[in-house]
Parts: structure tokens; sequence; C-alpha cells
């Protein structure tokens, strides 16, 4: 394997010393035209690579953003990926993404290793709950900033970007009461993590303004996964007076419910409504197709990126937080549609 190029090399190749050549290389105004010209074409010959980490450390900016994700493979934080590469591509930033698979350990290492490569910001959808976040406070440093999304925690100097997942629990649930339901149940995934914890409130006080009995036995929570909504469903429909509609804190939870009550034959939605929260793809393609609460993960995405342009912008010692809601939007189909009789 033939050694890297080094300064020390263009320099030697030009007979000028390796301070000009890096002058050069980071375009220095104090360097001519004529010998930029020379260095780069040098540069060139002999292949030599710029030391990214080097040339950060010395200008305090790498162009180069963290993206930290519970899972890569999950349509909405693919699609909030591609809302912020969206956003930043075009300003010259380019974005390194990790995931965590939801372990907290392995994220504290992740925001470490992007903060030791110099990182301009880091955009987290955080793996962390309240009872842990002093853990996380440990590894946030501000001088990168960071900008929580989704899942998120409050610091005092840290921004967020989520949806309205209260009003979408809420907005979901009076839609499933307004079709007549009256026995509403809800998957719920941890209550610990915030947005879980907001759409079961909105579920909660959808049910107590419109006079609608809450009952514990018709919440189950579950592992956010098909298999595991098979298994709620049965559970409630095994229950001496089983609920007639499910208000579900995810889509994926939701599908293996629908498959379980079609295996038994509980017409959905004559029968049995249900309404889902995500809208992931494959909701709109079933039979029925499936209601659920849009989280708009591209616009989320977009509006992290912004959030962090604007911080670097400013360029104020001390961080702005700044928390921005966007609305939830609940997008009915024929899952909670109640044929109207004449």
């Amino acid at each position: 394997m033939s050694k890297k190029a080094t300064i020390y090399d263009i320099a030697k190749e030009l007979n000028i010393t390796a301070a000009t050549v890096s002058r050069a290389l980071n375009n220095n105004p104090k360097i001519s035209e004529k010998t930029r010209d020379l260095v780069l074409a040098a540069a060139t010959k002999l292949n030599y690579k710029q030391n990214r980490l080097a040339v950060a450390l010395k200008s305090g900016k790498s162009n180069n953003i963290g993206v930290v994700v519970p899972f890569i493979n999950k349509n909405f934080f693919a699609s909030v990926i591609r809302g912020i590469e969206e956003e930043l591509y075009p300003k010259g930033f380019h974005v390194i993404i990790s995931q965590t698979h939801e372990e907290s350990d392995r994220e504290k290492k992740i925001i470490q290793n992007l903060i030791n490569a110099q990182v301009d910001g880091i955009l987290v959808s955080t793996s962390f709950t309240n009872e842990n976040k002093n853990q996380l406070n440990q590894v946030l440093k501000k001088s990168s900033p960071f900008i929580f999304f989704d899942r998120v925690l409050h610091f005092n100097d840290i921004s967020t970007v989520t949806i309205d997942d209260y009003q979408g629990g809420f907005d979901a649930t009076v839609h499933l009461i307004n079709q007549g339901c009256k026995r509403i149940a809800h998957f719920n995934v941890d209550q610990n993590i915030e947005l879980y914890n907001n759409r079961f409130n909105g579920y909660k006080d959808a049910l107590s303004k419109h006079g609608v009995a809450y009952n514990s036995d018709y919440v189950v929570t579950l592992k956010n996964n098909m298999e595991a909504g098979k298994e709620a469903a049965k559970k409630l429909m095994n229950l001496p007076v089983p609920p007639d509609a499910i208000f579900s804190s995810t889509d994926n939870g939701l599908l293996g419910a629908v498959q379980y009550l079609q295996s038994i034959a509980v017409r959905i939605p004559e029968d049995f409504c249900v309404v889902g929260f995500s809208n992931e793809p494959f909701t709109q393609f079933l039979e029925p197709s499936i209601s659920s609460v849009d989280q708009s993960p591209v616009e989320m995405g977009k509006m992290a990126a912004k959030v962090f342009l604007e911080q670097i912008e400013n360029e104020q010692p001390v961080k702005v937080n700044k928390n921005v809601v966007l609305p939830a939007k609940l997008i009915i189909r024929k899952s909670s549609s109640k044929v109207k009789k004449s």
C-alpha cells in the first residue's frame, strides 16, 4: 500500500514551505492565486487528501451533522432522515446516520463519538426517558447544537421538534366516539416515553369530555410489533365485556390486532372500529384501509434541520430553547367509518 501524500510532500515538490502549502489549501487570502493554483495542481498529482478531522479541529467546522435514531429501517425515521437531508444537503452539510436500537448506553457512546468527530450539530430521537435523562446530560456538550425530534427530553438549552401527540390521541378517540363506539380500548407502548404518554392522555381526556367511561382493563401496554398486537387483541376480546374499538398509539401493533379480529370473524368497521398512529404506508393498502394519525415525518425532519440552521446562523453564545410542535392530522379511512344504515 502506497504511503499517503502529506503537505510536506507537496512543499518538497514545489520547493516551498509546508506552512505556505497549508495556507493555500485553506484559501488563505495572503496566498497569491498563482501559488494556490500550483499547490492544487501538485496536490492532485500526488493524490493528496486533506484530513477532514484535522481541518475540522482547526476551523471549528466540519460540515457534518450527526443524526441519531432508534432504528433506520422504520419508515418513520427513514422519512425524517430524508427531510433532514433535503434541507441540509443544499446548504453543504453531510449527514452521518447512527442507530441506537433503543439502547441508552449505545446512544451515549454514539453521541460522544460524534462530538469527538467535531460534527457541527447532532439531531436526536432519543431512547432515553425522564427516568434516566441525567445519564445523557453527562455527554451533552454546549459547544455543539443539539436538537431533539419526535422522542424528546427537555433541557433548558436544547430545542425540540415534535408533533402534537396529545391532540392526535384526542382527535382519534373523539372520532371513534362519533362513530358510536362506547367501549374504546387503547394500545400503549411505554408511558415513560413522553410521546406515548401524551397520546394516552389525549385518549383519556377525550373519553372524559364526551362522557365515556374510562376502563383500565381496556388499556394494554405492548411492544411495537404485530405479534404483540395480536396477543393484546386476544386478551381484550376475552374480557367479560370486550371493547368495540381500539385507538392504538402504534400502527404496527394495530396491524396484529386487525389480523386477529378478522381471524375470529369480527367485521371491521361494522362490528369494531380501529384507529392507529403514524400513518405507516401499509395502512392505506390493507382491506379495510386503516385510519391513522399522520406524523408528517418529512416535515419534521425539515423543521429539525431548520432549527439547527437558525442556531448556527445566530451564533449566540447561549443556545435558544425552541420547542416546535407540528400539528397532528387524523387520516380517516374504512377501518373507522361505519356504514350508515338507511
